[in-house]
């Protein structure tokens, strides 16, 4: 796969860090990208124009074709108005790549009711807007005998997947957003719409905030190979983001110069009869069942 030519994209909270390498690749690999940033800070305040501009200019002077939409991917009618603006802008949408958001971390016993609904608002309700919004677009697309073979990449994390303590909010939302990554799959295979999603490990504003992980990814590569630069994982999102690729409804762990493919929660063990279980007999069978949390996996 080496182009993706006359295809168009719009890529979430592309001012900055993983979502400008993606729009970047994607606009060097031939497509028409819509840069969306709103510009906040890493925990969501404030607004300024000027990133998504940014990298919007660099896509042209490269020869790449961009256009800037400023706006939360939060608000439902500011979402639809960006998929507009795909189709308007470049007559149609094919890529949606789902990247923004923001951290607030805090432990459990000290979440507020503010920083667990923003984490949720910006990370969940952000990646469903514009899927809501793109796949009603691609459903009238089909219906009106215009079928795009398109494609969804949504952005979940380690700290979905496993957990991460500090991150009830951030590692909540992560997680929905792999299992919304499986439902888009199997609604949208009738439209001929994929469906995927990457749980990325790089430096980035997000990451160098994270409880336990700033220190280690801080800095270069010593010289060599630097697995924790933000463009490492901007070939994946472009080869899911292809009409070449085939796969849909997974999720991706993406790092460096690895990629691992994931699997959902799977049953490790069980337990069965043929009757209703007692209380007693339930505490009899689950005794080998380890005391405490699972083993901590640390992840972003």
């Amino acid at each position: 796969m080496s182009t993706l030519q006359g295809q168009t994209a719009i890529v979430t909270g592309a001012g900055r860090g993983l979502g400008r390498e993606h729009a970047l690749l994607l606009a060097e690999l031939g497509a028409a990208v819509v840069v969306n940033d709103n510009g906040a800070g890493m925990d969501g305040a404030g607004d300024d124009a000027t990133p998504a501009h940014q990298v919007v200019e660099e896509i042209k002077a490269r020869g790449g074709r961009a256009v800037a939409h400023i706006g939360s991917v939060t608000d439902w009618n500011t979402a639809g108005d960006m998929v507009q603006l795909a189709v308007d802008t470049f007559g149609g949408l094919d890529v949606l790549v789902n990247n923004a958001g923001i951290l607030r971390d805090r432990m459990l016993v000290n979440m507020s009711e503010s920083e667990w609904d923003s984490v949720i608002d910006v990370h969940l309700k952000g990646h469903f807007a514009p899927l809501r919004h793109a796949a009603a677009y691609w459903r009238t697309e089909h219906k009106a005998g215009r079928p795009r073979k398109a494609a969804v990449v949504n952005t979940s994390s380690g700290s979905g997947l496993r957990g991460n303590p500090g991150q009830g909010n951030y590692a909540s939302a992560k997680a929905g957003i792999a299992m919304l990554t499986i439902v888009a799959a199997r609604e949208l295979e009738r439209y001929g719409v994929r469906s995927n999603a990457i749980a990325p490990v790089a430096r980035t504003r997000l990451t160098e905030a994270a409880p336990g992980l700033g220190d280690r990814i801080s800095g270069g590569g010593d010289g060599g190979f630097d697995k924790w630069a933000p463009d490492n994982i901007s070939p994946l999102v472009a080869y899911l983001a292809s009409p070449e690729c085939h796969i849909s409804g997974r999720v991706f762990t993406v790092m460096g110069g690895h990629v691992g493919l994931q699997e959902c929660w799977t049953e490790s063990d069980a337990f069965d009869q043929d009757r209703k279980w007692t209380v007693d007999e339930l505490a009899e069978a689950l005794k080998k069942v380890p005391a405490g949390p699972a083993p901590f996996a640390m992840s972003a």
